[in-house]
């Protein structure tokens, strides 16, 4: 999609931006990207951070694929578009470029300006330093915290006795039917999402599905770490008992 807009007001602080921008922007299922989910807030993002001025939007690229696949067609359409025109790319959030350190190295020497809307990047040497250190760092976390959650899983499938299924109430046989109810329901989504992202955090897993707005057995509330690990372990026995 061509996108030729000229800039707007500032909608927010910092200075304002001169030049030619290319957008890119990320989800990381098809499904997603066609239901807009994350697009929209990422489009926001990118309008906020460019900030008035006299700044042009050549065109905009949309991806839909994992943060940890290298193969990545619109964004090498991206970069050759960038190039091209002397543009700069223009990226929501460092997440939704690459989790993948030596990739993002890599594209640091695509011969093109990248800029990020969450955090401000020095040229030269001293920037690549800094998004090289910041995508170590949260490759470091995203694989921490991956085993922490594969360890508290086999902790509660340990003391699976205690383990009780469904939160408040859960001994009850309605509220127990319900909750497996529900996880039939929520269990193709949760592999379809692990299929995409093998390596996926509980924190992570909670966040995309807050982004799906999947409910929770609580309306009105959202997904966190605590209750996808629960989850993860119900269905996880549940596929071990119809295995034995």
């Amino acid at each position: 999609m061509v996108i030729a807009a000229e800039g707007i007001e500032p909608v927010c602080g910092g200075e304002p931006h001169r030049g030619r921008f290319v957008g890119y922007l990320r989800v990381s299922t098809q499904r997603q990207g066609q239901s807009g989910l994350g697009i929209e807030a990422q489009r926001e993002a990118i309008k906020r951070h460019l900030d008035g001025g006299r700044w042009k939007l050549l065109q905009e690229f949309v991806e839909a694929e994992s943060g940890r696949r290298t193969s990545r067609p619109e964004l090498a359409k991206a970069l050759a578009f960038a190039r091209k025109h002397k543009a700069t790319l223009v990226v929501s959030r460092l997440d939704r470029l690459a989790r993948n350190t030596k990739f993002l190295l890599k594209l640091l020497d695509s011969k093109v300006d990248i800029e990020f809307c969450d955090f401000a990047v020095p040229p030269g040497a001293t920037g690549r330093l800094i998004l090289s250190v910041m995508a170590s760092v949260a490759e470091f976390e995203s694989r921490i915290t991956g085993e922490r959650t594969k360890a508290a899983l086999k902790a509660a499938r340990e003391r699976n006795r205690e383990f009780k299924v469904g939160g408040f109430n859960a001994q009850s046989a309605r509220n127990a039917a319900e909750a497996a109810k529900r996880d039939t329901k929520l269990r193709p989504i949760i592999e379809r999402i692990q299929r995409d992202r093998p390596d996926i955090s509980a924190n992570a897993l909670a966040h995309e599905l807050n982004e799906r707005r999947v409910p929770t057995a609580r309306k009105g509330t959202r997904w966190h770490a605590g209750q996808v690990v629960r989850l993860l372990a119900r269905l996880d026995n549940t596929a071990r008992n119809r295995a034995s």
